[in-house]
């Protein structure tokens, strides 16, 4: 099974940015179509992204659209989540994972391809 690795996280005030990676072993990725999620403390994961593997196609949630943006270094097995603007209310573990049967509406409803990584800590103070 394709293991997942995130990092990048780290904390920094609202307005700032940072940018999230998730490596895939033997950089292949798990699925056609890769995606991002975060879960606050206290809340339940929920979808942020998602791209597939050609790039051709991508999707975000309400809450980041216009301020995220996501990308693919295929070469490297490398999936990407460029965050600006960030907000307080971005403050989460932000994970990485295919989408089910790499079909993108899949993500948005959770269904994943593999187990869940440690994720990254993203922290954003006000």
């Amino acid at each position: 099974q394709v293991q997942l690795v995130e990092s990048g996280g780290g904390l920094v005030q609202a307005g700032g940015s940072l940018r999230l990676s998730c490596a895939a072993s033997g950089h292949t990725f798990s699925s056609y179509v890769m995606g991002w999620f975060r879960q606050a403390p206290g809340k339940e994961r929920e979808f942020v992204a998602s791209m597939t593997t050609s790039g051709s196609s991508a999707y975000f949630a309400d809450a980041v659209k216009g301020r995220f943006t996501i990308s693919m270094d295929n070469a490297k097995g490398t999936m990407y989540l460029q965050m600006n603007n960030l907000k307080p209310e971005d403050t989460a573990v932000y994970y990485c994972n295919g989408c089910l049967t790499g079909i993108s509406s899949n993500c948005r409803r959770l269904l994943v391809s593999g187990s869940w990584g440690q994720g990254t800590q993203v922290t954003v103070s006000s």
